[in-house]
């Protein structure tokens, strides 16, 4: 029998298995395993005596489902394998070929209670989750309870075929979810009577600020700059118009649009923002309205709830010309503000200036019908500081759950939830009225603003309604606001009733006695009943059964390629694992079913998360603080560069303008910069893809005076750690600038290097690439700023926040913590790898690249490398002499890649005609292999066209894809074989992934753009 440890040995014992080397990486957690050990000592358990009794205890108790070995692909033996093959003998000599020494991190980066176990992680996360309070909320505000269809639930937000493509760019293998969200358009475009509808944008307040811009762009001249906003839009919507509006020298007058002179600003006016219903709930009538900012030269925009124009005259008909809003109510979870797709409709007029992306309708090279991503030259890829945005990720996942609610509901089922939200609505107005209290609205449709009786306060109600676990809005110390849901019960009606003292007993008479629809309340004018039909479309009227709305989210998901199929192998993008148990969280009630106004006492759990959030992505890039409100990476950049002019303008520095912004650069560097109010001027870099040291001197020291900030993405987008990056910000500071450092490639940083180490005043993190949240097809997508002490007073503010969260700085997203429902992703993944964890991360992103380029150098050339013929974590083949030798080009390099059962590179950029290729650290060495053989095979294919044994204009690659029907098809007049254009490498016998259509006329389609459903007579 074993002898029991001595009080004097547990923390012995403790020591031991903290010691380094106590245990692999990839299979054991030492820091829990020691503190097991001591456990089990402290409580007399039989762990043994000695440093052997301690391993031994330590091996014993390790958990086994430790995430690692999970979240990089490539086995110890296909490291070892790897290594040689790019000529090292260790992961840590290979790094120090690759990263300058000069900027690596002499310490270990050390994450606060990391490298959790799986089962362990979700405890601890339950533990936080548990500490959020889920009372029943009824604040409105633009964010309401929902009821997600369990089929939508389980088969989209869960699905993996669903959340782990990217957006889609290659239409051959998108035709699903493209199809998805050309419903959304429909879905929007029906609902406000509007004819042109976008994709989703990231949320309400952005969509105004984007409305706000297309108002401004759409004026002849340069005097219209005055935007009206009326007093009763929701409050943060406000607020993010009023931070939007800085970048572009606009004013924004807020005041009553039922009283206000627009006739006053004369040709000043661009635009004029109303809600409807209002944040109150009050349903105005806006003709008049509409047709006194057009008399001015203006358009009105229309903030409008989506549920509610089932049962309302669409916007559009009464003379709108852009319709925004937010679709969450249509089945997507609160998530705490987020992440939920944003609408935005216009006219005709305006379409060639909607932001974000646009589903249109075209055909393949058979003249079959196809969907694709329409009229891209708007978008910054392109035109960069002169595009109309800078959205580049939206909201993909979300507006295809909002599609997918509607197509399941279909449009007398939407209708249906409408009116009974409407009718409840009565139900409650006449029980509290009876009590005693007073609907300041004679119009409403969902929203309820009720001022107390006497006797009592607004804080009694609030008091009554707490003990009940129910929230209200709090408005002022008389008067509370209630908004109705179509997730309200018969006992929560009861509840409300009994909160305002009304009599319960009688809400069955009442429910009886008010109009059982909105066409016959006398809450809503009888000129504002909708009229009109809508959801007509085949797609919204055939799948009202489970079984077959299943069908049909099956039949969308195997048209997509996604993570589940094949790599995504897209340089800058990181597609990487989304894991599963980082993502079960999401769906959590504690964490899904949260308001984002909800007081903040109820909302402890999120607090702590997102404070771990902050410090750990803090201590991940070197700075000082955080902020995670930014929903998107784009956002991220503006609020970024916002920061740096606010503290430049707090130093008497507001005259700095000037932003210099490489000319490799992501294209929504620039338009960012533009949106912050910053003239940008491009560097140049070298023949080696570096950034032009002296170029980059003689454009800081010409611009010396009104230099700002420069953008930097390290490593750079060329996919190099550059040697120069010390000296380059050296210049900019010494010429008093700022340095922005995207973070689109901080997944070769992690552990190696950061942007504060190497001196960055403030960096974004694409969390939906090196942080494992899902791409989702296009969105979510969050970007967290960090930055410097000296930047810190300057992250963005909210209207919700306060005490030491308050800032001055406006918003730039409608929730304080933009997309907080998919924090718990990112918050899992830190705190399952632990800073050790993704250290290691990173270096096998850097060698997979490696390997690859190793493996294709003999066949095509790998344009950027440093001295030493290293790449970071991505690499860049060059297709160009293909187009004098063969007729090729990277587009065929790409579609060819399809036929192998792969998603193409990155194609283009940040190099024309070029394709760029980026693994991540999650692809197993034998899926970056048959990667390989396929460019391998089509570069065989290029040496046929070029000894002539192809000719140029029908070879596989021209041709490509070849999707079953082509190559089913009686008919084959191609001078090589069915086989040979579907089975090309022996693997794609077992595992094929067919391209759904045949290569997509992308001009036709934008000659011809159709952004709704189609009709009936094209699919004859």
């Amino acid at each position: 029998m074993l002898a029991r440890p001595t009080a004097r040995a547990a923390p012995l014992l403790a020591r031991l298995a903290r010691a380094p080397g106590a245990a692999l990486l990839h299979s054991l957690r030492p820091n829990q395993s020691s503190a097991a050990v001591a456990a089990a000592a402290a409580e007399g358990g039989p762990v043994g005596a000695g440093s052997g009794a301690a391993a031994a205890a330590q091996r014993a108790f390790a958990p086994l489902d430790t995430f690692l070995r999970r979240q990089n692909g490539p086995r110890d033996a296909d490291v070892a394998a790897m290594l040689r093959a790019v000529g090292y003998a260790s992961l840590d000599e290979m790094v120090a070929a690759t990263v300058p020494a000069s900027i690596r991190l002499a310490a270990p980066l050390h994450i606060a209670e990391g490298e959790n176990a799986e089962r362990e992680l979700l405890a601890k996360l339950r533990g936080i989750a548990q500490k959020n309070k889920v009372y029943r909320s009824f604040i409105g505000t633009g964010y309401t309870d929902t009821v997600v269809p369990p089929v939508v639930l389980r088969n989209v937000l869960e699905n993996p075929a669903w959340y782990t493509p990217y957006s889609p760019y290659q239409p051959e293998i998108a035709q699903g979810r493209l199809e998805s969200l050309l419903n959304f358009q429909t879905i929007v475009s029906d609902l406000t009577g509007l004819p042109a509808a976008n994709a989703s944008l990231l949320d309400e307040g952005t969509a105004a600020g984007e409305a706000l811009v297309v108002c401004l762009n759409s004026s002849r001249g340069k005097t219209r700059n005055v935007f009206f906003a009326d007093e009763n839009c929701h409050p943060q919507t406000l607020a993010v118009l009023r931070t939007r509006a800085e970048g572009f020298g606009a004013e924004i007058v807020v005041g009553d649009y039922r009283s206000f002179d627009f006739a006053s600003l004369g040709d000043r006016l661009a635009g004029a923002l109303v809600s409807y219903p209002d944040t109150y709930g009050n349903i105005g009538e806006h003709k008049a309205l509409a047709d006194a900012v057009h008399a001015q030269g203006g358009q009105l925009v229309v903030v409008a709830d989506l549920m509610s124009l089932a049962v309302l005259q669409a916007p559009g008909e009464f003379g709108a010309d852009i319709a925004i809003g937010n679709s969450q109510r249509f089945g997507v979870p609160l998530g705490y503000g987020g992440p939920h797709a944003a609408f935005f409709a216009t006219t005709a007029a305006n379409q060639r200036r909607v932001p974000g992306r646009i589903i249109g309708v075209s055909r393949d090279a058979e003249g079959r019908r196809a969907y694709r991503l329409a009229l891209q030259a708007r978008e910054q890829h392109i035109r960069r500081e002169k595009a109309s945005s800078n959205i580049c990720t939206a909201q993909a996942l979300l507006a295809n759950m909002a599609a997918m609610y509607a197509v399941y509901h279909g449009p007398e089922g939407i209708r249906a939830i409408a009116d009974r939200i409407h009718r409840f609505a009565q139900v409650l107005a006449a029980s509290v009225s009876v009590a005693g209290h007073t609907v300041e609205n004679a119009s409403y449709f969902d929203t309820l603003r009720i001022r107390v009786g006497a006797g009592l306060s607004a804080a009694d109600i609030h008091a009554r309604a707490e003990a009940r676990q129910i929230n209200f809005r709090r408005i002022d110390a008389h008067t509370v606001g209630v908004t109705l849901d179509e997730a309200v019960t018969r006992a929560e009606l009861a509840a409300l009733v009994e909160v305002f003292g009304g009599d319960v007993a009688a809400i069955d008479a009442i429910a009886a006695s008010v109009a059982p629809s909105v066409a016959g309340s006398p809450a809503v004018p009888a000129s504002l009943v909708r009229q009109s039909a809508f959801l007509t479309h085949p797609v919204f009227n055939s799948y009202h059964s489970e079984t077959e709305m299943v069908r049909y989210i099956t039949q969308l998901q195997n048209k997509d390629l996604g993570l589940i199929n094949a790599m995504i192998p897209l340089g800058s993008c990181t597609m990487k694992l989304n894991a599963t148990t980082e993502l079960i969280p999401i769906t959590w009630p504690e964490f899904s079913q949260m308001h984002p106004f909800a007081p903040r006492e109820q909302a402890e759990g999120y607090a702590h998360m997102v404070r771990d959030l902050e410090a750990d992505l803090a201590a991940i890039t070197g700075m000082d603080a955080t902020t995670v409100q930014p929903n998107s990476g784009a956002q991220g950049e503006y609020a970024g560069l916002r920061a740096i002019r606010a503290y430049q303008q707090s130093q008497g520095q507001g005259h700095r303008n000037v932003c210099l912004v490489p000319e490799s650069a992501h294209g929504t560097n620039p338009a960012s910069a533009a949106m912050a109010g910053l003239k940008v001027v491009i560097v140049k870099c070298d023949d080696r893809g570096n950034l032009d040291l002296a170029d980059l001197e003689a454009k800081a020291a010409k611009h010396a005076d009104s230099l700002s900030a420069v953008m930097i993405t390290y490593p750079s987008t060329f996919g190099v750690f550059e040697e120069g990056i010390v000296r380059a910000i050296e210049i900019v500071h010494a010429h008093g600038g700022q340095v922005y450092m995207d973070g689109a490639n901080m997944n070769a940083q992690v552990g190696l290097t950061s942007p504060g180490h190497i001196g960055a005043d403030v960096c974004h993190l694409n969390i939906h690439k090196t942080f494992a949240v899902p791409h989702g097809g296009g969105g979510p997508g969050v970007g967290p700023i960090c930055v410097k002490k000296h930047l810190a007073p300057f992250l963005p503010g909210h209207p919700e926040l306060t005490g030491a969260e308050q800032r001055e700085a406006g918003p730039v997203s409608a929730a304080p913590y933009g997309s907080a429902g998919v924090l718990p992703v990112t918050w899992s993944y830190i705190k399952l790898l632990g800073g050790r964890g993704m250290t290691e991360v990173s270096k096998t992103a850097i060698l997979n690249a490696n390997y690859m380029a190793s493996r294709l150098r003999d066949h095509y050339t790998v344009l950027f490398t440093n001295e030493r013929g290293m790449c970071a974590h991505e690499f860049i083949l060059d297709i160009r002499p293909f187009k004098k030798t063969a007729g090729v080009q990277a587009l065929d390099v790409a579609k060819r890649l399809q036929d192998y059962g792969f998603h193409p590179p990155t194609m283009s950029w940040p190099v024309p005609n070029t394709i760029m290729v980026e693994p991540t650290e999650s692809e197993s060495k034998e899926e970056m292999d048959r990667f390989c053989d396929a460019l391998i095979a089509i570069r065989r294919e290029i040496r046929e066209i070029e000894d002539g044994s192809l000719p140029r204009d029908s070879n596989p690659l021209v041709n490509a894809p070849h999707p079953i029907a082509v190559v089913s098809a009686e008919e084959w007049s191609r001078p090589y074989s069915r086989e040979r254009a579907a089975f090309p490498l022996p693997y794609l016998r077992e595992r094929k992934f067919w391209p759904s259509i045949s290569r997509v006329d992308d001009a036709y389609g934008d000659i011809n753009l159709v952004c709704s459903c189609p009709p009936l007579d094209s699919y004859e």
